[in-house]
């Protein structure tokens, strides 16, 4: 039909997608036109069942660009989020460290309560609520009881850490890949039946950037007990509260060496989803890492929306520089973070990974601006991940200038143009003065915006000199702007993308000026 020609500079926009991933995957293929679309579920020979086999609902919207508000997916992303019963709101935003960036694997107990105490210092400027200790403190991936000798405390080490992170007031968190385990760890030795193998009858490819390891068959029920076992030990004996699951996907690799060979891959991935939550009750603090999008909706409160950052802005030697979208690099790990800041706040919080402060990588001063401008727009979770003692006062002063957290989310105006390679060049929030009631709100927003200056200039005939307001609001801000947790957010509307100010500083519109593309880019206002 030639009048819902759809197009990339917001005209009628054509939403397509699955509900759900928990009986299959589901696969959606345009033409290079966007006049043609299919819709298929794969089975990825699963052996059939007596009984008929179903899929997933599928959803197909079309969308006039006069009924939505720069965000055509919006209607998708919440109904997806009420069919899987996403809590997106119930907890807090995360703002903490995580070692692995600056240590890797390299850790010890020594470290890591070095920068839990500069962390601790650092409250009254970055409120610091989470130290998330990363991998490096096990001996081998799959024996995570297994600590690395001299570099933990021997009795009780990891519970050590855990109650001296949480005496500083803070969350602590720890990394595990539950459905992973190394070659040559003792659960791959004493447990090879519960190792996915391909088609071939070998152990299938679960290999990460750098690294082989195996899959553990969330089709066995001996694999489950592992998992629960595993997560329940961490949330209860050590004592975490916040737990960084990374690849998930390890447990619905393709291959049809599995304990149950009528389960599908997405049918594997949301029981073991539902294994770990259960383990970890819901008032653990679950981060989704290396694992598919859909199948995480409804289980995880924070999800990785990124791959990796890095200490450089494209992957370098060997990694090949030109694929910037997957491999770990600053580059990548923005453009993904933009792209999926939809789902903030609506599935979850978004991770978009870690910000890298400290001088010891390649990273230019704008580069890090960049970065922190869209985590600070996006409104996810932020964490710093360097070490702390070395970070200079002009990188911390950057993280200082984007907390506390807003909690809202920046509209890409440009998020499906292909001009700039996939990468949107333009964020852009709402700001306005906190109402009396929801009403206002909508009113505040909807309202023509108003130039910061002419509302000084409007007030210079009488009442309070807005100068004089923005200082004695000065020390309320935190207050005023701060999310906290049970906010009523309307996820249709606008309230969602508005930054609440002081009274007194009126309504206008922050648009992010930090260029993170390789070009000089102009804005017209």
């Amino acid at each position: 039909d030639e009048r819902i020609l759809l197009d990339e500079e917001g005209g009628p926009a054509l939403t397509i997608g699955f509900l759900a991933q928990r009986h299959q995957y589901g696969v959606v293929l345009l033409d290079k036109e966007l006049r043609n679309f299919r819709m298929y579920t794969c089975h990825n020979g699963v052996v059939a069942q007596k009984n008929n086999t179903s899929t997933d609902w599928a959803y197909c919207q079309i969308v006039d660009s006069s009924t939505y508000d720069e965000e055509a997916m919006v209607y998708y992303v919440h109904a997806t989020g009420d069919h899987n019963e996403a809590r997106p709101m119930e907890k807090g935003l995360t703002c903490g460290w995580c070692s692995w960036y600056h240590y890797y694997e390299n850790i010890d107990h020594d470290s890591l309560s070095k920068n839990a105490h500069v962390l601790q210092k650092s409250m009254n400027s970055i409120g610091f609520n989470v130290c998330l200790i990363d991998d490096g403190y096990m001996t081998a991936w799959g024996d995570w009881t297994s600590l690395k000798p001299g570099k933990f405390v021997r009795d009780g080490g990891m519970r050590v850490l855990a109650d001296a992170i949480r005496s500083k007031g803070m969350k602590p968190g720890v990394w595990l890949a539950p459905f992973a385990c190394d070659k040559s760890s003792k659960l791959a030795k004493d447990h090879p039946d519960w190792i996915i193998r391909n088609d071939f009858g070998r152990h299938a490819n679960s290999s990460n950037c750098g690294k082989f390891f195996y899959g553990l068959d969330a089709t066995n029920p001996a694999v489950r007990k592992h998992v629960y076992d595993t997560i329940k030990r961490a949330v209860t004996e050590w004592g975490f509260d916040v737990l960084k699951l990374d690849f998930l996907y390890a447990c619905c690799l393709e291959g049809n060496g599995k304990f149950d060979p009528t389960m599908s891959r997405a049918e594997a991935m949301h029981l073991g989803l539902r294994v770990i939550r259960a383990a970890a009750g819901n008032g653990t603090f679950i981060i989704g890492c290396g694992c598919p999008i859909g199948s995480a909706v409804g289980f995880v409160d924070g999800m990785r929306v990124s791959c990796d950052t890095g200490p450089t802005w494209l992957p370098e030697f060997p990694l090949p520089y030109w694929d910037n979208g997957t491999l770990p690099a600053l580059r990548g790990m923005l453009r993904n973070t933009m792209s999926r800041s939809p789902f903030g706040h609506r599935w979850w919080h978004n991770d978009p990974d870690c910000i890298l402060l400290g001088n010891s990588t390649k990273l230019t001063d704008i580069e890090v601006v960049s970065a922190a401008s869209i985590i600070a727009m996006t409104g996810g979770m932020f964490l710093l991940s360097d070490d702390m003692e070395k970070v200079s006062e002009a990188r911390l002063s950057v993280a200082k200038r984007i907390f506390p957290l807003t909690g809202v989310t920046a509209v890409p105006l440009d998020l499906h143009s292909t001009i700039n390679g996939g990468m949107p060049s333009i964020l852009r929030l709402w700001c306005a003065e906190k109402p009396t009631t929801s009403d206002d709100m909508v009113d505040n927003v909807a309202a023509n915006e108003i130039d910061i200056i002419n509302s000084s200039e409007s007030s210079e005939g009488g009442g309070m000199n807005p100068g004089r307001i923005l200082r004695e609001q000065a020390s309320k801000i935190e207050c005023e702007v701060g999310y906290s947790p049970g906010n009523d957010v309307d996820p249709y509307g606008r309230e969602r993308s508005c930054f609440t100010v002081a009274p007194g500083l009126g309504s206008w519109t922050v648009v992010s000026l930090s260029n993170w593309l390789e070009h000089t880019a102009k804005l017209s206002v």
